[in-house]
């Protein structure tokens, strides 16, 4: 059996039934889910009316917005703000890599830590995130005890149990918050009516990127934003609990640099945390998408990553469908979005698995049926202009 096989057999076997749990335990998430997604819908058939309410309040609470139509324009962006020679702790966040921000970072002479363990793993391996939420997923415990002792000379080997190797590198990790000058998120979700960043995690580095370095610059999504604070927390919610993790460890919310009303209830900015919060929205082929009746649908996924492992093709094909980090189900649909790559969502056998375990009932197999079409549109294209 490879190693793959393994981990994903092992994932399977944790994931599944707790989710199924969760759901039983606490019955109003899947309410909360047929309500998001009439949300998402009106965000998305109104999508430039959203975006511009959201970049209005994220200034109203003293942050700096940015919108970047694509993934260069963004770079150039978070250069300007970040400058060179920092130190900088990153929480996992896929628009992030969807823009390349390390690479970007360090060639301007700046060091960059991932600070979600597993993201952090794929960092130190140098390899690529086989899963949108739980990115070292094709690593064994037995790959990670190896990988930490011949990277980083700790004491742990491939018989070291996981609680022994997630308190090594939970020691490695707290010395390089210390050293932060700056920290960097992606979000779950962005409120319109309050410009307010939600975050949900287990580990708490979100919580330490967020208020510990004196700037906090989040990057993500135009897709991740919702009317009200309050259907952000509802995204959150449902994400964390279709993704088996429910209740969360932490939720985070960030609205504007760090703020204090203390001394005569008149509030004053900044004050313990982070001095400057910035704020970039990534368009990325997003609003092109919301005006396509068929793509749209994408745009309402939560990247809760349920779907994964609902799919037959995933289970075998691992990190090696889709471009990272849009892998899988609904990383075919992603793709398809960011980068214009029509041909991954061939790989679908049409199950409909993903479509049933979808906590705001995405048709994905419809979309990727779209897909398709889209990239024998564009084989007979290129067909029409060959000499």
């Amino acid at each position: 059996m490879s190693d793959w096989q393994i981990a994903i057999e092992r994932a399977l076997e944790n994931n599944i039934p707790k989710v199924e749990e969760i759901l039983n335990q606490y019955p109003y998430l899947k309410d909360y889910g047929v309500q998001l997604r009439q949300t998402k819908e009106e965000v998305v058939n109104n999508l430039e009316k959203y975006v511009k309410q959201t970049m209005e309040s994220v200034k109203r609470t003293g942050g700096k917005v940015y919108l970047a139509k694509d993934a260069e324009e963004a770079r150039e962006i978070l250069k300007d703000i970040v400058g060179s020679n920092k130190k900088i702790v990153m929480a996992k966040t896929n628009v992030g890599h969807e823009i390349n921000v390390t690479e970007t970072l360090e060639a301007k002479n700046n060091q960059v830590f991932e600070t979600d363990l597993g993201a952090y793993l794929i960092q130190l391996s140098h390899g690529e995130s086989s899963h949108i939420v739980f990115p070292s997923l094709h690593l064994t415990r037995e790959n990670i005890g190896e990988l930490l002792h011949d990277k980083l000379n700790m004491p742990v080997n491939r018989n070291s149990t996981i609680e022994e190797l997630v308190a090594q590198v939970r020691q490695f990790l707290r010395q390089r918050y210390m050293e932060a000058d700056i920290g960097i998120t992606g979000a779950n979700s962005i409120s319109a009516d309050s410009g307010s960043v939600a975050l949900v995690e287990n580990e708490g580095n979100i919580r330490i990127d967020t208020v510990f370095p004196p700037v906090h610059i989040v990057i993500t999504g135009i897709d991740k934003i919702v009317p009200t604070l309050d259907d952000a927390l509802k995204e959150v919610m449902v994400q964390s609990a279709y993704a088996g993790l429910y209740p969360p460890t932490y939720i985070n919310v960030s609205s504007g640099p760090s703020s204090t009303a203390d001394i005569e209830l008149k509030r004053v900015s900044p004050a313990t945390g982070p001095k400057e919060f910035h704020v970039i929205l990534l368009d990325n082929g997003r609003m092109e998408a919301s005006k396509d009746p068929d793509m749209k649908e994408a745009l309402l996924c939560i990247k809760c990553g349920r779907c994964y492992f609902s799919c037959p093709v995933y289970r075998v094909k691992g990190s090696s469908w889709g471009q990272p980090p849009y892998g899988g189900p609904t990383g075919a649909m992603w793709t398809a979005i960011v980068n214009k790559d029509y041909e991954t969502a061939n790989y679908c056998t049409h199950s409909g698995g993903c479509r049933e375990v979808c906590p705001v009932q995405i048709n994905i197999p419809k979309v990727l049926e779209h897909i398709k079409w889209l990239f024998i549109d564009e084989g007979q294209n290129n067909l029409s202009v060959t000499p």
